[in-house]
């Protein structure tokens, strides 16, 4: 999507008008919800992403991609997130939304 496009279906959501999106778009918001939770949850933690890295046994680069959206981490891969984060990672998915969080497990 370049510029334009977004900016024009930005100004429609603005003005409250329908605004579809195609599949691209959807596909990297679930990978931004994803990042976000995890940077989320180091917050709450107070983890840095070295540290995150170490405890995931994953390196910095591949951590910073996955908090940054641009990739999307295996199962397994999330499953060591989750260990790392201290919770259980719950993902939602509907066909026209999706929601990402962690749950901490009890104490």
């Amino acid at each position: 999507m370049n510029h334009n496009q977004w900016k024009t279906r930005r100004t429609k959501q603005l003005l409250g008008e329908a605004v579809e999106y195609d599949q691209e778009y959807i596909d990297t918001r679930l990978a931004g919800d994803l990042g976000q939770a995890i940077y989320d949850r180091c917050v709450e933690l107070g983890l840095s992403q070295t540290e995150l890295a170490a405890c995931a046994e994953m390196t910095l680069p591949r951590i910073s991609r996955i908090e940054g959206g641009d990739t999307v981490p295996t199962l397994p891969l999330l499953r060591r997130l989750a260990k790392a984060l201290d919770g259980s990672l719950n993902v939602a998915l509907t066909a026209e939304d999706s929601r990402v969080t962690f749950t901490p497990y009890a104490a």
